[in-house]
C-alpha cells in the first residue's frame, strides 16, 4: 500500500489581479514533519489563479516522494475545494484547464479535499507570500532562503525545525517542474491573502475589499465626434467599433476571472456593452439607476466649441463651479457625485468584498476615481478615460479607498 500525504496549498494576488505568488507544503500525516515545499512568484495574476497553481504544485511535489500516494488536500480557497471535489460546477471555460490539471496528477480516487480556515494554513499561505516578496524584488522564491516551515510551525508538528526545512528543501530540488503556461480562470469567490496596506505603517487585517471595476461603455455615433452625451439627449446605441469593443472587453475580463457580479446604468449604451461581458461570464446584469451619465441640458449632442459659441457664460460658469448646472436644466456635477455616491454605498454594502463589474459612464467613473482620492472637483477636467475603458477601485471595511487602475485601453490594442 502506497504512502499518504497531506498536502496544503495556497495562493495570494496583491491586486487581484496583481502580482501573484504560490506556496504549497507535503506533511506527514501522522507527524506533521515536513516534507516538501514549494513556491513561486508567477507574475500578475488573479488570486484564483494562484491558488489553482499551488494546488497543483503540492499534488506534483507529493507525486515526486510517491507516485502511488493518496493525498489529502487542505485548503482556505472554497472555491478550489468545491470544484475539486465535484460539489461545485466549473461552468467558466477558463477555469476548466487548471482544474484537468491538477486532476491529473494523481487518480481522483487517491485525492480527497478539505475546506480549511486561513489561520489553519499559515504554512502554505507563507510560502505565498515569500514568493511574492520575492517578486517584488524582481527574484524567484529561493528555498534556501524560506523561513516558512520555522514561522507556520504548530504543536502538531514535531522533530528539529531546521533539520525539516532541509530536507523539505532537498525534496522540493528533487520535486522541481518546469514552469507551467498561465492559465487565467472565473472567480466565484475572491479570497486576497493579504489586504495592501492603507496609509503608511497600516498592518491590520481588513479581509477582502469590495471591488469595482469600472468600465466605460463602448463607443456610439457622438462619442468620435466628441459630442456631449448624458442621460437627457438621445440615448443612442453602440457602433460597430463599441460592440467590437465590448467584445473585447469581455474576452480580457473572462481571462482575469475576478468579476462576480455586474451592474450597469440604465441607459444603451451601457445596458448593450454590459450584456456582451455577462454573455461571456454568465452572470445577469443588475441595473442601477445612479449611475446614469450627468444630463447635460441644452448642450446634449453638441461639442464643447458648439456650446463654447451658443452658450459661453453658462459653460464658464459650469467650468468653475461643481455647483454649476449646464445650460437648460441640467445636471451639476455636485448632484451627480450625491447620487453617485448613495449608489456606490448600496453597492459595497451588498456585494461586500466581492468584484463587481460597474458598467458606467464618463462622470460616474470619474466621480468615483475623485472620491476615492479625496481629490477636488476640479479633478474631473483632468482625468482622461477612454471608451470601453477599465478602471478599478477597492473600498475596505475601515471607510478608506484605494485607487488600483485608471483607464487602461490594453485590451483594445
Amino acid at each position: 500500500m502506497g504512502r499518504s500525504f497531506v498536502v496544503e496549498a495556497d495562493g495570494g494576488s496583491r491586486g487581484n489581479p496583481g502580482p501573484a505568488g504560490y506556496g504549497a507544503v507535503v506533511l506527514d500525516p501522522q507527524t506533521g514533519e515536513t516534507l516538501a515545499e514549494a513556491a513561486e512568484y508567477i507574475g500578475v495574476a488573479t488570486n484564483n489563479v494562484a491558488e489553482y497553481k499551488g494546488l497543483i504544485a503540492g499534488l506534483r511535489a507529493a507525486h515526486a516522494l510517491a507516485p502511488d500516494a493518496t493525498v489529502h488536500v487542505r485548503m482556505d480557497s472554497k472555491l478550489v475545494v468545491e470544484q475539486m471535489s465535484g460539489r461545485w460546477k466549473i461552468k467558466h471555460p477558463d477555469m476548466k484547464p487548471l482544474a484537468a490539471e491538477a486532476a491529473t496528477v494523481f487518480p481522483r480516487v487517491r485525492v480527497t479535499y478539505e475546506w480549511i480556515p486561513r489561520e489553519k494554513n499559515k504554512h502554505a499561505d507563507r510560502l505565498a507570500n515569500e514568493a511574492m516578496d520575492a517578486g517584488k524584488k524582481g527574484k524567484q522564491w529561493e528555498p534556501s532562503a524560506s523561513e516558512a516551515d520555522l514561522a507556520a510551525a504548530e504543536p502538531r508538528v514535531v522533530g528539529d525545525a531546521a533539520a525539516r526545512a532541509a530536507k523539505a528543501r532537498a525534496a522540493l530540488g528533487r520535486a522541481a517542474a518546469a514552469p507551467e503556461p498561465l492559465t487565467l480562470p472565473e472567480a466565484s469567490e475572491a479570497e486576497p491573502v493579504t489586504a495592501p496596506a492603507v496609509g503608511w505603517g497600516a498592518a491590520a487585517d481588513l479581509g477582502a475589499p469590495t471591488t469595482f471595476v469600472l468600465l466605460r461603455h463602448g463607443e456610439t455615433a457622438l462619442t468620435p465626434e466628441k459630442r456631449f452625451s448624458g442621460s437627457g439627449g438621445s440615448d443612442p446605441e453602440l457602433s460597430a467599433v463599441g460592440r467590437r469593443q465590448a467584445q473585447a472587453v469581455a474576452t480580457t475580463l473572462a481571462a482575469r476571472g475576478t468579476v462576480q457580479e455586474i451592474v450597469s446604468s440604465p441607459l444603451r449604451r451601457c445596458r448593450e456593452t454590459a450584456d456582451v461581458v455577462a454573455a461571456r461570464l454568465g452572470l445577469d446584469v443588475r441595473v442601477e439607476e445612479g449611475l446614469r451619465e450627468t444630463d447635460f441640458g441644452a448642450w446634449e449632442g453638441l461639442t464643447f466649441a458648439e456650446v463654447r459659441e451658443r452658450y459661453p457664460a453658462d459653460l464658464d460658469a459650469w467650468l468653475a463651479s461643481p455647483k454649476a448646472a449646464p445650460t437648460g436644466g441640467g445636471e451639476s456635477f455636485a448632484s451627480v457625485a450625491r447620487r453617485v455616491s448613495t449608489a456606490r454605498d448600496k453597492l459595497i454594502a451588498r456585494c461586500a468584498g466581492r468584484t463587481v463589474l460597474v458598467v458606467t459612464h464618463v462622470t460616474p467613473v470619474k466621480t468615483l476615481v475623485r472620491l476615492a482620492l479625496g481629490a477636488p472637483p476640479e479633478s474631473l477636467f483632468r482625468m482622461e478615460l477612454s471608451a470601453a475603458s477599465l478602471s478599478a477601485v477597492a473600498y475596505y471595511a475601515d471607510g478608506n479607498a484605494s485607487l488600483r487602475l485608471l483607464n487602461d485601453t490594453s485590451h483594445l490594442r
